[in-house]
């Protein structure tokens, strides 16, 4: 088994993106073309599940902003989210972005299903973090929708879903615009539910050495440039 110790943590160059049409795929491929981008992987374990369906998730800024898109694998879409803020994990397939300043205790958590619904969480530590889930509430560090914002395409004959998601800098920062020598910790991971499967597909960009997402120890590093 991998363990996150033996392997190097990611680390991106976030950089300044060409104003682009977000509304339009190709327009927003052609933006990110040259962004640095990883690979979501299932470094807990020996070998990739054999149902194992790769995604790549790609960053840059722009303004007020981080970019961010990901295209992902995906022999079966679906999400049963009818609204915003519910508990997406459990409804279906689901991105999630994980995102925090440099030497802050807090960070944020954002999950965006097929169907854009989005679940928006701020976590101020990992105490916090860790009595939510002893106790299975969250309902009080929910954000309100529209914190940031996201556009998906689901492309069934491709088997394939597409994100933009569009972060304001100051949802996660204390600053109000992207800087270049800002350093961010993020991690990107999804659940990967199939339809008559009984549990859906982890994976993530961090190195993590069980399907844990939060360990922030494993997460990797973000430099704006």
């Amino acid at each position: 088994m991998s363990t996150a110790a033996t392997l190097n943590l990611p680390q991106l160059k976030c950089r300044e993106l060409p104003a682009f049409d977000a509304d339009q795929l190709e327009a927003v491929r052609a933006a990110f073309a040259a962004a640095e981008g990883c690979e979501l992987r299932q470094a807990w374990r020996s070998e990739p599940e054999p149902e194992f369906a790769p995604a790549t998730v790609r960053v840059g800024w722009r303004g007020d902003s981080l970019l961010v898109f990901a295209e992902l694998a995906d022999a079966d879409i679906f999400s049963r989210a009818t609204g915003y803020n519910q508990r997406m994990w459990e409804l279906g397939d689901v991105l999630e972005l994980f995102l925090q300043p440099a030497n802050s205790p807090g960070y944020v958590e954002f999950h965006i299903t097929p169907n854009n619904y989005r679940l928006q969480l701020r976590f101020p530590d990992t105490a916090t973090l860790r009595r939510a889930q002893a106790e299975k509430r969250f309902e009080h560090l929910l954000l309100p929708d529209g914190v940031f914002n996201s556009r998906t395409w689901v492309q069934p004959e491709n088997k394939t879903w597409l994100v933009l998601a569009t972060v304001p800098v100051r949802v996660v920062d204390v600053v109000d615009r992207a800087e270049a020598g800002m350093k961010w910790k993020f991690s990107f991971s999804r659940y990967d539910y199939t339809r008559g499967r009984p549990a859906p597909i982890h994976s993530s960009t961090s190195p993590h050495a069980s399907p844990d997402f939060h360990r922030r120890e494993d997460w990797g590093t973000l430099n704006f440039i």
